[in-house]
């Protein structure tokens, strides 16, 4: 073994996965988040475009990030915002831990005040043409305890009234907590457009999405050996409300998981997507062109 290898094999773990082959229909990546990635904005839509990714959805999760997306999607016309409070958030603004909920609890409490605060911004940002959906937002029992949920069930229902009185899409993120999301979108009432990012559950809740008409959106981890659960829901799933995305730096698929992801690995997930339908990837890839933009309304 030369003296370098094992130097080499961790700097390519880091190292950036080859361009897949372009797809023949153009797609979008429905979630993204530019600013956690390398490189500048304009050479990651540049290496997307390239593929045949040609529109992106870039998604804010706290004030600062929701603002730098309003910017971004002004400033390219391939671009979309969307503007929110991640769950995790509500919690570390109510209870002024600036490093993040743990789930010992939180260090300087902060209030309620704070956190409509917080919301009133989001509601601003809204408003703004380039800004098509309010997300992500929901509840995440993953990296929140207990303590937080009150606030993460105050925040997410104040985003799903923020989306409807704006007529905006409302972008779901979903971590261990399926039974209260879907309660909570019951009893405020959902938007007419709403996006389970990341859709993390199973054929039969898809069935309940499906009979709801809320969009499904699907990431690298669809590609995962232990990940049938999606795989399962990408088969019922109606074509019609079926989204892709990377989430990206995150959810990079495989086999390249571990390594940085970014939208233009989004034809590696639409070949596994398809190839679960059993239909052609120009299909799936038209279908998924179509349902984002009726999904973000642009």
């Amino acid at each position: 073994m030369p003296s370098n290898a094992g130097q080499r094999s961790h700097d390519d773990k880091n190292a950036a996965p080859p361009l897949p082959a372009p797809l023949q229909v153009p797609v979008a990546d429905s979630h993204t988040h530019l600013d956690m990635q390398s490189g500048t904005v304009e050479e990651g839509l540049a290496k997307a475009a390239s593929v045949g990714v040609t529109t992106v959805v870039q998604v804010g999760c706290d004030i600062k990030g929701s603002q730098w997306a309003a910017e971004i999607a002004a400033a390219h016309e391939n671009v979309h915002a969307t503007v929110a409070l991640h769950p995790n958030e509500g919690p570390r603004i109510v209870h002024g831990d600036p490093d993040g909920w743990s789930r010992q609890g939180a260090r300087q409490p902060g209030g309620d005040a704070a956190l409509d605060e917080a919301l009133a911004e989001i509601d601003r940002l809204a408003g703004l043409p380039q800004v098509k959906g309010v997300g992500e937002t929901g509840l995440d029992y993953f990296r929140t305890g207990p303590e937080g949920k009150a606030a993460q069930e105050r925040s997410f229902r104040a985003h799903i009234e923020i989306a409807k009185r704006h007529g905006k899409a409302l972008v779901i993120h979903d971590r261990d907590a399926h039974a209260d999301v879907l309660r909570i979108l019951a009893e405020e009432g959902a938007p007419e457009r709403t996006v389970f990012h990341c859709y993390s559950g199973d054929a039969d809740m898809a069935g309940i999405c499906a009979r709801e008409g809320y969009f499904m959106s699907f990431a690298g981890n669809v590609t995962f050996k232990n990940a049938q659960n999606l795989r399962d829901a990408v088969a019922v799933a109606p074509l019609e409300l079926l989204l892709v995305e990377t989430d990206a730096p995150f959810l990079t698929p495989a086999p390249y998981r571990g390594r940085p992801n970014a939208p233009y690995l989004i034809p590696v997930t639409v070949r596994a997507m398809a190839a679960v339908r059993g239909i052609g990837e120009d299909a799936l890839a038209t279908a998924l062109g179509a349902n984002t933009a009726r999904a973000f309304d642009y």
